[in-house]
């Protein structure tokens, strides 16, 4: 506590005089110095290893506020400012791309639903939410279309269908992946645009099938699909334009391990409280 009292106040009074009036050894106390800025030295060391592992593993797409949320989950007391310090020093910069443009086939004559989500975006357990939507992969060969479906809950990509054509086809097959995987118990609301697709007669009845309840966003209005226009959008900056493909299945295969692998199972979400989706869901079937 002596050396750590000459420390703090060293900048006001001199050292030597300290040591005088404390009774301490000057040697003892520039040894003690050495030491804390040598466990500080270590300290720091082993911080930069833990944000360089982190980094990598989110596949180079992270900054420091992701980071420095891992960080603290893993018991670490770290600022931000600090992370963002070191990864400056490092050279450690997230790559992602921000560009992004959504496109909605709404005209049409089909029916639609009322927009029952109403921009409420919360769900209280698994399976009561799932939010719809299509995007589309540039490849060597052309478009390759991505229907994706998503739990409001844990955010976890429930099902997801790609092809080379935006038919209805490809929502049902994204539908039946969600259903077959998830086997929601009770009525689900689903909220999609309201493409021709969704709006298709086909899928209407695969809802009502599933014991589904259709929400449908207003025309022109993404914000009232804003998490999966937000999901792809995330697919996008960092996955889809940073790659060149060549092919449509090298492309499928490449989305595959992104949701399936990292989105799902290691990409934290600020959302839910910067947990991966598959820990929400799991941390939900244990509580109940």
């Amino acid at each position: 506590m002596t050396f750590q009292f000459i420390h703090k106040h060293r900048s006001k009074y001199p050292v030597s005089e300290m040591c005088r009036i404390l009774n301490v050894s000057r040697s003892g106390y520039y040894q003690w110095t050495r030491r804390k800025e040598s466990g500080r030295k270590r300290r720091r060391e082993r911080l930069k290893q833990q944000i360089s592992r982190i980094f990598l593993e989110s596949r180079r797409l992270y900054g420091s506020p992701k980071i420095t949320q891992v960080l603290r989950q893993q018991g670490v007391r770290v600022s931000e400012k600090t992370v963002a310090r070191i990864m400056q020093e490092l050279g450690l910069k997230s790559r992602t791309v921000r560009k992004y443009k959504a496109t909605t086939d709404s005209k049409h004559n089909l029916p639609v639903h009322d927009n029952v989500l109403n921009q409420q975006f919360t769900a209280h357990a698994p399976n009561q939410v799932w939010m719809a939507d299509i995007t589309y992969v540039s490849t060597g060969e052309g478009w390759l279309y991505v229907a994706s479906i998503m739990d409001l809950y844990t955010r976890k990509i429930v099902g997801w269908h790609a092809g080379d054509r935006m038919t209805k086809e490809l929502v049902l097959k994204a539908l039946d992946k969600a259903y077959s995987r998830q086997r929601p118990k009770g009525e689900v609301l689903h909220h999609s645009d309201r493409g021709s697709q969704y709006a298709s007669h086909e899928y209407q009845r695969r809802l009502q099938k599933y014991g589904m309840k259709g929400s449908m966003s207003r025309k022109g209005n993404c914000y009232d699909n804003a998490c999966m226009e937000s999901f792809h959008s995330v697919l996008k900056k960092e996955l889809v334009y940073l790659e060149k493909f060549r092919t449509r299945k090298e492309a499928q295969s490449r989305i595959f391990e992104y949701i399936e692998f990292f989105y799902n199972r290691k990409r934290v979400h600020s959302a839910i409280g910067f947990l991966t989706p598959v820990q929400r869901e799991q941390m939900y079937v244990q509580a109940a």
